[in-house]
């Protein structure tokens, strides 16, 4: 695993979004042409701190695939590792590529999700396997539970998504509810409506919000859609190119994947249009108990449907 520079410093204890490796990801296609301009630190950073092998993933097949330019699918991990356990997968997404089409799609699995652990020959809930067998034992679950093939991933601490906010100078948002955040993360900020101009941890506010939505977990999807955009569109913008110093050490201290810096190079060159037109989903489930526990139960026409959603984006 990539020592982080962070690794010495406590963790606090927070809750973590679905969208943090996203944003990050998406920032890599939608900025990188910036992040080539101090290729050699970029360079090092990413085959030194972020690349890290998998044994469940032949990256040679997904070179070619590029290479091709193929469509891709791309699992991302958001992981709040902790010092009393290995860590859970708090974010699940499939983020599928294609070129041909200039388009991407993400998809989320909630992290309650009810499915069978492949490895260990029991169902529970889908985060849970992160826990028991790290990142392989993720990728072959998501890839039994959907039965697609995936080609990378790319595994987040969730505290990212706060630093590359800060490291972009902060994002402009629109919010459509008022209200005041007493959590962990801006205790009595006033997130009023209009237009608002959020650092790192007022975003982390304002997108882990949801018991005083009316719209409850979709109205917080709606606020994570807009931090994703509000974060390319900055990470993007020439006024960001004194910044991404700043950008490449976010990523070096909270990201790894089996992606070299050859791999990112040809994904921003290939498949950089890919933003231009972006669809999310969240799987949906029904909410249940068994022997106490608290699941997300996903019929299989609903694992069908995404499946075939991810093979429409590939086909």
């Amino acid at each position: 695993m990539a020592k982080s520079r962070l690794s010495t410093k406590k963790r606090k204890k927070r809750r973590w979004l679905t969208i943090s490796l996203a944003v990050v990801f998406m920032v890599l296609l939608g900025g990188g042409g910036f992040i080539f301009a101090v290729w050699n630190n970029a360079k090092q950073t990413v085959n030194d701190e972020i690349h890290q092998q998998v044994d469940t993933i032949d990256t040679s097949i997904a070179k070619q695939k590029i290479e091709d330019k193929e469509p891709l699918n791309i699992l991302l991990l958001g992981v709040d590792e902790r010092s009393t356990d290995g860590g859970r997968s708090d974010a699940l997404m499939v983020l599928s590529l294609n070129p041909d089409g200039d388009s991407m799609q993400i998809v989320s699995i909630p992290r309650d999700t009810r499915t069978e652990i492949v490895g260990r020959g029991t169902e529970d809930k889908i985060n849970h396997a992160y826990a028991f067998g790290g990142v392989d034992m993720s990728i072959n679950t998501v890839e039994n539970l959907l039965d697609i093939e995936l080609d990378y991933y790319v595994r987040m601490n969730m505290e990212g998504l706060s630093g590359m906010v800060d490291a972009v100078g902060g994002i402009t948002v629109n919010n459509e509810l008022d209200w005041y955040d007493e959590g962990f993360y801006k205790k009595d900020y006033h997130y009023a409506k209009g237009e608002l101009e959020l650092n790192g941890a007022q975003t982390m506010g304002f997108v882990r919000m949801r018991h005083l939505d009316p719209d409850g977990d979709f109205g917080r999807t709606k606020r994570q859609r807009q931090v994703i955009q509000a974060v390319i569109d900055r990470g993007a913008s020439i006024k960001s190119i004194n910044k991404i110093d700043d950008m490449i050490e976010v990523l070096g201290d909270n990201v790894v994947t089996n992606m070299d810096f050859k791999d990112m190079q040809d994904l921003v060159l290939n498949y950089r249009d890919t933003r231009k037109s972006v669809v999310s989903y969240m799987m949906q489930g029904t909410g249940t108990k068994i022997d106490g526990v608290y699941y997300l139960v996903v019929s299989a026409e609903e694992i069908e449907k995404v499946h075939n959603m991810i093979k429409k984006v590939k086909s």
